[in-house]
């Protein structure tokens, strides 16, 4: 049996104006998919899929590569990121292969519902790594996984997602050829991830953007979010607690500006109520990537302050959840 485990994400600054560029800081989150194969004596294919869909499917590759699945799925886009990754292959000659993919941690345990973590991406990472391994080496685990993503993704992405998961702790992420950048957590700098309780849709609100531009929707604002995305990146670079805490207020008001014009929502589901009770106790709070529910991230120089804020966000119906920095990548279980 050949197992992969990749982390989720949360992207802490540069979310959307990546797509024009401007760098992104994420992080890697200790949520982490496990993917397992091993060869079967079954005539298909098969996969499970904890924490996405109960139960067990098969399928076969017909004789131009597509998938044939042997019983009906909920839709017809149901496994698209799976059978994308795999087309990345030339399967024809293997064996049956058991596959299980398991995103749980991924999941509120109450509701099942997604924290927004970046699960598909670490499906795509986690997902090539075994595959990659099964064939005995190759191509590039990140060129596969990014390709696989960015077609799962509809050609929306930026990458920064899968480029996290794929190496794990702080970095800072540009679309250009500078790439991935590795950066330390700032000394004396506080942290604890939140979740609205509401899940969102990273690619609607992708598709959102792309459609309000195409129809001539206002682009100043992200001209102003990508300058000060550069302020955010340039500040945690040097790793200057007191310009970091600096930067982000007048980067949470472009990101908020930036919303109304395109009509995004990123400040729904009580984001902006924690936002703005932050800043009136002189800490910062933000939703991370796309927003509209899914998470948000509390920053402070003090644990104290962090401590009273969530007390705070638990009255409002947010969950204060037990992440932390994942400084791994993609690994192999042993």
């Amino acid at each position: 049996m050949i197992a992969a485990t990749a982390p989720g994400k949360a992207v802490l600054s540069g979310e959307y104006v990546v797509l024009q560029g401007a760098p992104a800081i994420a992080a890697a989150v200790d949520r982490r998919v496990h993917v397992s194969l091993e060869e079967s004596a079954a005539e298909c294919h098969t996969i499970s899929a904890p924490g996405y869909l109960e139960g067990s499917w098969s399928f076969l590759l017909n004789e131009a590569g597509e998938f044939a699945w042997q019983e009906p799925l909920p839709g017809a886009t149901t496994f698209s990121l799976v059978e994308e990754v795999w087309k990345s292959f030339d399967t024809a000659q293997w064996p049956s292969l058991a596959l299980v993919i398991d995103t749980r941690a991924f999941c509120d345990a109450a509701t099942g519902l997604k924290l927004g973590l970046g699960s598909s991406a670490a499906v795509s990472v986690a997902l090539t790594a075994a595959l990659q391994k099964y064939r005995a080496g190759g191509s590039n685990i990140e060129t596969i996984a990014m390709d696989a993503h960015d077609r799962f993704q509809g050609g929306r992405g930026s990458g920064v997602d899968v480029a996290t998961s794929l190496h794990g702790g702080v970095l800072q992420y540009r679309r250009a050829a500078t790439g991935v950048h590795g950066l330390d957590w700032p000394t004396g700098l506080h942290y604890r991830y939140l979740w609205s309780g509401q899940a969102a849709s990273t690619a609607g609100k992708l598709a959102k953007l792309v459609e309000g531009r195409g129809q001539g929707a206002e682009s100043g604002s992200m001209d102003t979010l990508g300058d000060l995305a550069e302020d955010v990146a340039a500040a945690w670079s040097l790793g200057d607690l007191r310009q970091i805490l600096h930067t982000f207020p007048a980067y949470i008001d472009a990101l908020r500006q930036f919303s109304v014009d395109h009509d995004l929502g990123i400040f729904d589901a009580g984001h902006e109520e924690l936002a703005q009770q932050a800043r009136d106790n002189g800490i910062v709070y933000k939703p991370c990537g796309a927003g509209g529910g899914d998470i948000g991230i509390v920053l402070a120089a003090s644990e104290q302050a962090i401590d009273e804020f969530c007390e705070r966000a638990r009255e409002q119906d947010f969950h204060v959840l037990d992440i932390a920095l994942e400084n791994r990548g993609v690994v192999f279980a042993e």
